[in-house]
């Protein structure tokens, strides 16, 4: 009677162990899942703040382009105006000038 028990306690043991080893499997591809999901959740998250960022960089450039390009606009009108101003201001003095230069050209001098 007792080699049958013992026999039974080790049947059980046995059947605890592949049992415990079931329970530890199960477990094993739970976290495996888990990490597989987490992994694809993170690389989701990512890709989205790329995007994101890529995104808020390139409205950035376009405002700071829009800036430059109204710069470029502004010192192209302020230089036309500077340009036509010295123009204008050359053509009234200029009879002057040719009257000066003549002047001192034709004169002699002793």
């Amino acid at each position: 009677m007792e080699s049958s028990r013992g026999g039974g306690g080790i049947q059980q043991l046995l059947a605890a162990e592949q049992e415990a080893q079931h329970i530890v499997n199960a477990a094993r591809t739970a976290k495996m899942a888990r990490l597989k999901q987490a992994k694809e959740e993170a690389e989701k998250e990512i890709a989205e703040y790329k995007a994101k960022t890529e995104q808020d960089f390139q409205r950035k450039l376009e405002e700071t382009s829009g800036d430059s390009g109204a710069n470029v606009k502004r010192l192209e009108q302020e230089t036309d105006a500077k340009i036509e101003q010295l123009k204008n201001e050359a053509s009234r003095i200029s009879n002057d000038v040719v009257e000066m230069l003549l002047k001192h050209v034709t004169t002699v001098k002793n």
